[in-house]
């Protein structure tokens, strides 16, 4: 297990899928499970997908027990239960950070950055990871089929916006400069599921995943045009898809290997 050095009492299991061909210079990209906290399952998704995409597949496994539910997740750990903000260094958010680093000091890895890919509640952690200034070092990120968005407006509370969390216009300016790629699966409509987000404000964002992946995308687009900025997201859709993170990693690997294999 690692053990992060700001959470030492919450160890995680990092589940590998290593290519045939790997030494220090292979890129990195962490890849992060959805509700079921099952990274065993997403490194066998990525197993057939290392080779061609040439990159070290490390999915670190958060535990029901050790970081339960949506709080610890999906939303980061930000707040304690009265609802104040916890200090940053408590952020599940900054786990890959340090797990980069830890990566680079052992030798592991030359590499000067990694790639991000999340699905479902772990695409929930990546754009939000992301959102918050976490990307000192990713190169480049997928986040797919996410339930809820934390929508690039600071006007509007976090979890469901970026309000009230100490971001300013500048972070936001330079987090719509990142190229986040948003995938959505065409089929992910299904709203029948237990783990479906259908609180009010998850519905203010869509009736469906699908739905909810453009409309983030859009306001993104707004924003940077609001702030006259560039907005250096891509939204792709993936065709005949629904909420599948085995396809929707098959679909993400050609997108994330080439930008991953850039000199770094």
């Amino acid at each position: 297990p690692y053990v992060d050095p700001n959470l030492p009492d919450r160890p995680l299991l990092l589940r590998v899928a290593r290519p045939k061909v790997c030494d220090a210079d292979t890129p990195i990209l962490f890849v992060h499970h959805g509700v079921n906290r099952n990274g065993y399952d997403y490194r066998d998704f990525w197993l057939p997908l290392v080779d061609q995409a040439n990159v070290l597949v490390i999915a670190p496994e958060f535990s029901d027990k050790h970081y339960p539910d949506v709080p610890w997740y999906n939303f980061g750990n930000l707040r304690d239960e009265a609802g104040t903000l916890k200090p940053r260094a408590q952020w599940t958010y900054g786990v890959d950070g340090r797990l980069f680093e830890s990566l680079r000091a052992s030798g592991i890895t030359r590499r000067a950055g990694y790639g991000l890919f999340g699905h479902s509640a772990g695409g929930q952690f990546v754009h939000r990871l992301l959102s918050l200034g976490f990307r000192d070092k990713v190169v480049t990120a997928v986040t797919a089929n996410a339930g809820t968005y934390a929508m690039p407006d600071l006007d509007n509370a976090f979890p469901y916006g970026l309000g009230g969390v100490g971001l300013e216009e500048a972070d936001l300016k330079a987090f719509l400069r990142f190229p986040l790629i948003v995938m959505a699966g065409t089929a992910d409509i299904d709203t029948s599921s237990e783990h479906f987000p259908k609180g009010e404000q998850a519905m203010l964002q869509g009736g469906t995943r699908y739905e909810r992946a453009h409309r983030y995308f859009s306001n993104a687009q707004a924003q940077a045009s609001r702030y006259g900025v560039n907005c250096a997201w891509k939204i792709v859709d993936v065709p005949d898809v629904g909420h599948d993170g085995e396809r929707m990693s098959a679909a993400a690997a050609p997108v994330l290997g080439p930008q991953l294999r850039l000199p770094g």
